[in-house]
């Protein structure tokens, strides 16, 4: 992806053919085997990662008054990234990556999970469903592509839509507005409404455990996800009596609002792009789908510090019980055999979130291979 692919990837695209055993068959076996000790280190790291930076922002108030809002700002930023790594090895529990045990998956992912608001066997439930049906326009759970019609665009570009649509499209602090209110609240609407995914037609809250999300038989896994988030907001409420709402807000509040951006960002970039397709029915098979999937890098450090959730993200969508330590290897093999399907992108990381949240509006409304478009763009819609 990026400089050296066609500028229109519409124009000659053809849809993979790549079958899920030749694609394994050239990852060695190794990269396949789950190491559970070797996964709690990594737990044990963040954590103490965690610990170390809040104990140092106990110190905050004993510094010039001059540099104490700067000390905060670098607090919260470095906290986001560490719980981010957190919550990336919570979703690995949720994929059974960590442990050939499951009952360690449950457990160890539960638990992380509750303590940064995410209800574990929820959003487990869902995220395998996106794994499942990974761009595919019908059955995709999140950020799934408005249509054409959808946003009203199905008239001539002189119509109002597309007159507004115009307009907000030269407006720079629009896009932005939008960048930052999905980044930061984007996640916890996700979660209390499915905002982004499917539309369905009455509640779909990963709160609810008769929602329309969920199997009747996952109804007391979800009350059990419920009582991790009843607990973990007990003991934010507990920590706020003890010391202040303020210092709750300060040590944990802002840096989860960080995790959301993180989590979020990531996401959004791994699957929306305007060299990705998505499929209809006729079109899409797994394989397919999960190559829709864009690994970026964010830096080195960044890169370590999130588990290489967003650089090895190809090869996570292809085998999702691999651990996230053999996901570097694997990708320097699916590299190899996936030529120009393996798609790639350095772009730095706020410019590629500004670039897609501006160009990624809609898909058409008809056509089996379909690629983002905005309204300044010339319609047109590949057949598979």
């Amino acid at each position: 992806m990026g400089a050296k692919q066609a500028a229109d990837p519409e124009r000659d695209f053809e849809p993979p053919t790549f079958t899920i055993k030749e694609l394994r068959d050239c990852i060695p076996k190794h990269c396949f085997e789950r190491d559970t000790l070797r996964s709690f280190s990594y737990v044990a790291y963040d954590v103490c990662g965690m610990v170390a930076l809040a104990f140092a922002a106990s110190f905050i108030h004993t510094l010039p008054a001059v540099l104490r809002a700067p000390a905060w700002v670098l607090y919260w930023v470095c906290q986001g990234v560490v719980c981010t790594g957190i919550w990336v090895i919570a979703h690995e529990c949720g994929h059974g990556s960590f442990s050939a045990n499951r009952t360690v998956n449950n457990v160890t992912g539960w638990v992380l999970h509750s303590a940064l608001l995410v209800p574990y066997y929820a959003w487990k439930h869902t995220h395998s469903q996106h794994h499942k049906n990974t761009n595919n326009m019908n059955r995709d759970e999140v950020f799934v592509p408005r249509t054409k019609s959808y946003r009203g665009l199905q008239g001539k570009p002189s119509t109002p839509a597309w007159m507004t649509d115009s307009i907000f499209e030269d407006a720079p602090l629009y896009h932005v507005a939008k960048v930052v209110a999905q980044s930061l609240f984007g996640w916890p609407m996700y979660l209390y409404r499915n905002a982004s995914g499917p539309k369905y037609s009455r509640g779909a809250s990963h709160f609810n455990p008769a929602s329309v999300l969920f199997r009747a038989e996952l109804y007391w896994r979800i009350v059990v996800s419920d009582i991790g988030l009843g607990l973990m907001a007990a003991a934010l409420v507990y920590a706020s009596w003890v010391f202040s709402p303020g210092a709750v807000l300060c040590y944990y509040g802002v840096p989860y609002l960080m995790v959301n951006f993180w989590l979020v960002t990531i996401t959004y970039l791994q699957h929306s792009d305007a060299k990705v397709p998505h499929y209809t029915d006729e079109a899409w098979n797994f394989v397919r789908g999960a190559l829709c999937t864009v690994d970026r890098t964010y830096g080195r450090v960044l890169d370590v510090c999130l588990h290489h959730i967003h650089d090895t993200h190809v090869a996570h969508h292809l085998f999702s019980q691999m651990p996230h330590y053999h996901a570097e290897e694997a990708t320097r093999h699916l590299k190899k055999k996936l030529g120009k399907y393996y798609n790639y992108d350095d772009t730095n990381v706020f410019v590629a979130l500004y670039r897609t949240m501006k160009f990624c509006q809609f898909v058409e409304d008809s056509g089996s291979v379909l690629f983002y478009r905005n309204p300044s763009v010339p319609l047109r819609a590949v057949a598979n």
